[in-house]
């Protein structure tokens, strides 16, 4: 997603920068987003008003000139209540003004609330289940506080365009903006000055001439979309219709005429298709197969956006290109379900950045050193969570940050792809977008979770409360020490930036340098503080490197040579804890007497206590599921109940 206040894709068109440019212009792109979004913040999540039916189609007729600015026409809305209902609310802002409410032939009683909603009254109530249906007649300068619907030109010529996400939406047209609800169907009927061009959502289904020098456009998208996806362009376009896949499908681009001739644009323009194929493989077919892809220029400078089927463009990096269009899988196919959890939109379309800068954008030299800048700009602070509380919807600062949102949540996947391996995590990531529950629907980090569970086996909710709802990272202290026997002795010790994170538990990633160019790669399962790991090693050994391509987020760590290291440390420090995730038993490895023991919340409240007798299990059938700490003997474990 993004706006003057959410593209930090438009904001990181990075590749060809170095990260510390790279992270001044996103400050800088992002503050003006800011200052944009301060007003929009305002509305919930959810609107409780909307919540009793399916909204499962809309016709917009209405009449756009780009030398006015103003609306008006008609919008019909085919709905389904999910309860008996005697009044419907739509989000519509206040100085759109309803004319008429028609509803089968006849004229319905309505009201439009300070709220920016019309309620609308029916002879009598609606039974549940049943499709029903309505007009809204309307007309009006669309709200200019959120700047979503806007005029102005484009080099000498006039242009209308609108940009509505987070809750832009109401301010044009009369819709359901909660995150619950998707539009199902989508038609758009615009009148217009015959010498524009209309460009929309969907597949364009007729242009006709019309009497008075007037043009109608019909565009239809018959895939379910978010209402802050639902978006337009007018002007002189110049209409450039491609295929691109395999199968082809429909490559569409309205861009101005100058664009035309800048021959770097143009070329980016038709990168287009080599970033598609290479998404097609990682992600999965692209979503909307049957309409198209493309780009529609607009003139909201320094912005990009990422509406269903034809992205908004007003830059052309491409690396902007590459996160709009990984958008379409991650953002519009599977929509983030709050805007606490934006970073399953941004940080998906990050990671897609990172994707094009591996396979396509640079050398592996170049996309370490751009992980390198990303990993240092993410560690840059100690404070804030992925996950945006409650408490700071309100907050620009928050929940627009390319550190946190963008940045930090594109690396919490790179993350999972270490931890999965690269065919695991991608089938798994494919997965996630086709499930029943969450394709073309929207989903939460909780979604996300449980779809990797099923995908691969794995708990990651310990990984999420760590890097999606705790703050902060490691900070790792590695002492190595080479044996005579062909083996390599390591100490791993770690402490955290932040105290909402007691313990980070991460596979690490250690390569081993012989004194003859011999390497080994390892891989530590670190699931406690100053954990020993003994490892074989069969070349003399030259040096250790750790997190070697930035598999994970870390910062100031440190590998040290360290000869005072004894086995027989490591023998006396053969602690375990396991299952981990556990269902009802849990059992130590290491503690060869009777010791009390407590168990904690994740919150640190007090759950159990006990004395733990060697060679019998720990009963915790009675926990409820979650993640919890365990302390014995100055020890802390964290462990999952499943």
């Amino acid at each position: 997603m993004k706006k003057l206040y959410l593209l930090v894709l438009c904001i990181i068109s990075v590749q060809s920068l170095h990260s510390q440019d790279q992270n001044v212009e996103m400050k800088g792109l992002i503050a003006k987003e800011m200052k944009s979004f301060a007003s929009k913040m305002t509305a919930p999540n959810v609107n409780p008003n909307t919540l009793n039916y399916d909204l499962q189609y809309q016709r917009m007729d209405v009449n756009l000139d780009p030398a006015v600015y103003s609306i008006s026409g008609s919008v019909t809305s085919h709905f389904k209540p999910s309860q008996s209902m005697s009044s419907i609310y739509f989000d519509l802002a206040n100085t759109l003004t309803v004319s008429q409410v028609k509803y089968h032939g006849s004229n319905l009683t309505f009201q439009q609330l300070a709220t920016k909603e019309v309620k609308i009254d029916f002879p009598a109530s609606l039974p549940a289940n049943v499709l029903d249906s309505l007009t809204i007649q309307y007309s009006g300068p669309p709200a200019t506080n959120n700047n979503a619907f806007a005029t102005g030109s484009q080099n000498g010529n006039l242009i209308l365009s609108t940009l509505s996400e987070p809750y832009g939406a109401q301010d044009w047209f009369p819709t359901k903006q909660s995150l619950n609800d998707k539009i199902d169907r989508f038609d758009f009927k615009i009148t217009t000055p015959n010498q524009y061009s209309v460009a929309a959502n969907g597949k364009l289904m007729s242009e006709t001439a019309l009497p008075n020098n007037r043009k109608l456009t019909f565009w239809r998208t018959m895939y379910p979309t978010s209402a802050y996806l639902i978006a337009l362009a007018i002007t002189n376009f110049v209409k450039l219709n491609d295929t691109m896949g395999n199968p082809p499908f429909p490559f569409v681009n309205y861009i101005y005429p100058t664009t035309q001739t800048n021959t770097a644009v143009m070329s980016n323009i038709e990168w287009t298709k080599q970033i598609m194929n290479t998404f097609e493989t990682y992600f999965g077919p692209y979503p909307f197969r049957n309409e198209k892809y493309g780009h529609m220029e607009f003139q909201y400078g320094g912005v990009c956006m990422e509406h269903q089927t034809m992205s908004s463009m007003s830059s052309w990096g491409k690396s902007v290109i590459a996160h709009e269009l990984a958008h379409q899988w991650f953002g519009d196919k599977v929509t983030c379900g709050s805007w606490n959890d934006i970073w399953l939109n941004e940080g998906f379309a990050t990671f897609g950045e990172h994707l094009a800068n591996e396979k396509l954008l640079m050398t592996q030299a170049e996309f370490m050193n751009y992980l390198s800048g990303q990993k240092d700009y993410i560690t840059s602070s100690t404070g804030g969570s992925t996950y945006v509380d409650d408490a700071n919807l309100g907050n620009q600062n928050a929940i627009f940050s390319g550190r946190l949102s963008y940045s930090k949540g594109g690396y919490i996947l790179r993350m999972l792809k270490w931890i999965l391996g690269d065919a695991a995590f991608y089938q798994a990531i494919k997965e996630y977008h086709s499930r029943p529950n969450l394709a073309y629907n929207y989903a939460k980090t909780s979604d996300l979770n449980a779809s990797l569970l099923q995908s691969t086996g794995k708990n990651f909710t310990e990984f999420f409360n760590d890097w999606v709802y705790g703050e902060g990272y490691p900070i790792y202290d590695i002492r190595w020490r080479e044996s005579s026997n062909q083996t390599i002795t390591i100490k791993v010790g770690q402490t955290q930036s932040n105290s909402s994170v007691s313990f980070y538990e991460m596979p690490l990633p250690i390569k081993v340098n012989g004194t003859a160019g011999q390497v080994a790669y390892l891989t530590l399962n670190n699931t406690s503080n100053n954990q020993y790991f003994v490892e074989s090693v069969p070349f003399p050994i030259a040096s250790v490197q750790f997190n070697y391509e930035y598999q994970i987020l870390e910062r100031n760590s440190t590998v040290t040579k360290d000869t005072t290291l004894s086995t027989a440390d490591f023998e006396k420090d053969q602690f375990a804890l396991y299952p981990n995730p556990a269902k009802s038993e849990l059992y130590l490895k290491g503690i060869e007497k009777s010791t009390d023991f407590t168990i904690y919340s994740a919150e640190g409240r007090l759950i159990k206590t006990g004395i733990y007798q060697p060679n019998k299990s720990i009963n915790i059938a009675e926990l409820i599921p979650g993640v919890y700490v365990f302390k014995i003997k100055e020890r802390n474990i964290k462990f999952v109940k499943e």
